[in-house]
């Protein structure tokens, strides 16, 4: 099983309970567009109906998420995912997942370090780089789990600057937005492909805690749904999806 930051997203249901700071960005007066605001987000996890009968009898956990930075400084995001499965037999299974990256503010420079411990045991630790020269392709520089370099498509883009492109296709007015993408999740090595499908603007008040926050009470928002498919397969199924209503300042409250 891989335990990639984004694994029980797709595999359990995730209730959200939001915590969130410094959501009050006004646009930017130079270029017209909200800049992305720095925010902390918690979401409790359960396990989601359906499963078969190789489903655990029991699942439950928590992700901490938190986001940071400008496009002058860059953007730093901190991530935790702590899961505890108890299988039909068998012991405890406690899988904790520890994230940071950093992508530079023109999305030329990407770094990661992802360590995941099952019991309490390191399991595998992800740590690298990636960069996108003026020409060419994307240049990623592993540590670990093993010494590697690679080049690939150069077409491909960084976390924060994809929701920054999905954030730009929604003000337009666009339904879909296709793109290739690197995290530095999973072994360190793997693009997805990307298919966003975006809503229209949100015309009812947010139902999640985050509309406690007033400056989201009237802020645009978008549903939207992205698929993640991993680029070495030909015609498959995604490998996860993601869904949630994306903030024009770049907040995003996961659908449960």
């Amino acid at each position: 099983m891989s335990f990639s930051r984004r694994s029980f997203l797709f595999c359990m249901g995730a209730t959200a309970f939001f915590t969130a700071a410094g959501l009050g960005v006004a646009p930017s007066s130079a270029a017209g567009v909200m800049p992305l605001a720095s925010h902390m987000a918690v979401y409790d996890l359960s396990l989601a109906d359906g499963g078969g009968n190789r489903a655990p009898v029991s699942a439950k956990g928590r992700i901490a998420f938190q986001f940071t930075g400008s496009a002058c400084e860059g953007y730093v995001m901190n991530f935790r995912q702590l899961t505890e499965v108890q299988p039909l037999t068998g012991a405890l299974r406690v899988s904790d997942v520890r994230s940071s990256t950093y992508e530079d503010g023109q999305a030329k420079a990407y770094s990661f370090r992802t360590q995941t411990f099952i019991n309490g045991v390191s399991a595998q630790k992800v740590d690298g780089s990636a960069r996108k020269p003026s020409e060419g392709a994307l240049l990623i520089d592993l540590s670990s789990p093993q010494k590697k370099k690679l080049d690939v498509d150069k077409s491909v883009a960084f976390p924060t600057e994809q929701i920054e492109r999905i954030l730009d296709a929604a003000r337009a007015g666009r339904s879909t937005l296709q793109m290739k993408v690197f995290d530095g999740s999973d072994t360190g090595q793997k693009i997805y492909n990307t298919l966003a499908v975006i809503g229209r603007p949100a015309t009812t008040p947010p139902a999640d805690k985050a509309a406690k926050h007033g400056i989201l009470k009237t802020m645009r928002r978008w549903p939207v749904s992205i698929s993640y498919f991993d680029s070495d397969k030909q015609d498959s199924a995604p490998e996860y999806v993601l869904s949630f209503d994306l903030y024009e300042n770049g907040f995003q409250a996961l659908s449960s």
